[in-house]
């Protein structure tokens, strides 16, 4: 288990993203949509067409944290890590 401030998480903190491309790139504060769905691995679990259409879903249905600056969403990491451990929390009741 890592530690992050005075949080502890089931789950390892990334600290890098993947790139895409086979690389990887450092996590930033703010992830843009595509960082978020390469985050989240969407591209690996959703038969979706469109991985957008699957964040708009779990903004919606789920709470997924987002702001939003000059009209784009942005996903703050720290919000969006206590967000993942939260659902982790629910289903491990479950």
């Amino acid at each position: 288990m890592e530690t992050q401030g005075s949080q502890n998480f089931s789950f390892p903190i990334s600290s890098a993203l993947s790139d895409g491309n086979g690389g990887y790139m450092p996590c930033p504060e703010l992830l843009t949509e595509t960082e978020l769905i390469r985050l989240l691995r969407v591209p690996e679990i959703s038969k979706a067409e469109n991985y957008g259409h699957v964040i708009e879903n779990l903004k919606r249905m789920h709470n997924l944290p987002c702001i939003h600056i000059c009209k784009k969403p942005l996903y703050p990491i720290n919000a969006v890590r206590k967000w993942i451990e939260e659902k982790l929390t629910k289903e491990q009741k479950r």
